[in-house]
C-alpha cells in the first residue's frame, strides 16, 4: 500500500530524482494549427492544463497569458496566445465538458483567460481540491508531485520570458511537463482511491511563546569618545613650542661661557 503524506518537507525535494515529459511536444503558432490540435484533445479520456504568463517585476501591473499548455498522456500542444491571440477553437476547448479537464490552481489560470476573452468555462477538476480530499495540505504542484510520486519537478524556467519570438527548448520542456504532471496526478489519485492508501500525518512545527514579562534586552550604546576641544589643542602646540626655544636658547648661552681662542683645559 501506497504512504503519502499530510505535509511534504521541501527541503527534501532537491534530493528527488526529476520528473519530465517524455512525449511529443507541439508548439501552436496559427489558427489552422491550433484547430487540428484542438480535434486531437477533444479526442482524449483526459488532460491538463496549464499556463504561463511573462513576468511582471513591477507592483499593480501584470501581463496577459502568453502561452497556455494542454497535454494527453503523450502529446503536448504550446498554444502561444501572445502570437494567436484566443481563436474560436481555443474557446470551444475551454468551454467544452466532454471529457476530463484537470487543473492545479485552475482558477487563477481561468481568470487571466478570460482578461483575453470572456467565456463560459465547462467542467475543470481543481487538483488542489481533489489532494484536499485524501489529507493533504501542501498542494503546490511540486509538492504535490513529489508527495505522490517521489519525485521532483523543476521550477527554473517559471520567471522566464514567455513572450521571446523563439521559445528556448528548457521553456517548451518545463510548460509541457507542468501540463502532463496534472494528467499523472488525477489517474494516480483515482488509482489510490480505488486500491487504498496509507496516509502518514506530519506534526506541525511547535512554536514556542515567549514567557511573561520576558524581552530581549537591549544592548547599551557605546559611548562615543571624547573630543577635547580645539582651544585646549592649540595651547597644547603652544607650550611645546616654548620648551623647545627655551631649551635652545640655554645652548646658546653655555656656548657664550667659552671665550674667542681659550684653550679649555680637559685633563683631568
Amino acid at each position: 500500500m501506497k504512504k503519502i503524506y499530510s505535509k511534504f518537507d521541501k527541503l527534501c525535494i532537491p534530493k528527488l530524482p526529476q520528473a519530465l515529459f517524455k512525449g511529443r511536444i507541439e508548439t501552436i503558432l496559427s489558427e489552422s494549427e491550433a484547430e487540428k490540435a484542438v480535434d486531437y484533445l477533444l479526442r482524449q479520456d483526459i488532460i491538463g492544463f496549464d499556463t504561463e504568463t511573462k513576468p511582471m517585476f513591477k507592483a499593480g501591473r501584470q501581463n496577459d497569458v502568453a502561452l497556455l499548455q494542454v497535454s494527453s498522456r503523450d502529446i503536448c500542444f504550446l498554444f502561444r496566445l501572445n502570437h494567436i491571440g484566443m481563436p474560436a477553437c481555443i474557446i470551444r476547448l475551454l468551454s467544452d465538458s466532454s471529457n476530463v479537464k484537470v487543473g492545479l490552481s485552475w482558477h487563477d489560470d481561468l481568470r487571466m483567460l478570460q482578461r483575453r476573452t470572456e467565456f463560459v468555462p465547462g467542467k475543470f477538476v481543481e487538483l488542489q481540491e481533489m489532494a484536499c480530499d485524501y489529507g493533504i495540505k501542501d498542494l503546490s504542484l511540486q509538492k504535490l508531485y513529489a508527495n505522490i510520486f517521489g519525485e521532483k519537478i523543476s521550477k527554473s524556467q517559471r520567471l522566464s520570458n514567455w513572450e521571446a519570438d523563439i521559445l528556448s527548448e528548457p521553456q517548451k520542456l518545463y510548460a509541457a511537463t507542468d501540463a502532463w504532471a496534472c494528467v499523472m496526478l488525477y489517474q494516480e489519485l483515482i488509482r489510490l482511491k480505488e486500491e487504498g492508501y496509507e496516509l502518514e500525518i506530519v506534526p506541525e512545527p511547535e512554536v514556542v511563546a515567549p514567557k511573561e514579562g520576558e524581552s530581549k534586552k537591549k544592548k547599551p550604546a557605546k559611548e562615543k569618545p571624547k573630543k577635547e576641544p580645539k582651544a585646549k589643542e592649540k595651547n597644547k602646540k603652544s607650550s611645546s613650542w616654548k620648551h623647545r626655544k627655551v631649551k635652545k636658547k640655554s645652548t646658546e648661552n653655555k656656548d657664550k661661557d667659552i671665550k674667542p681662542n681659550e684653550q679649555v683645559d680637559n685633563t683631568p
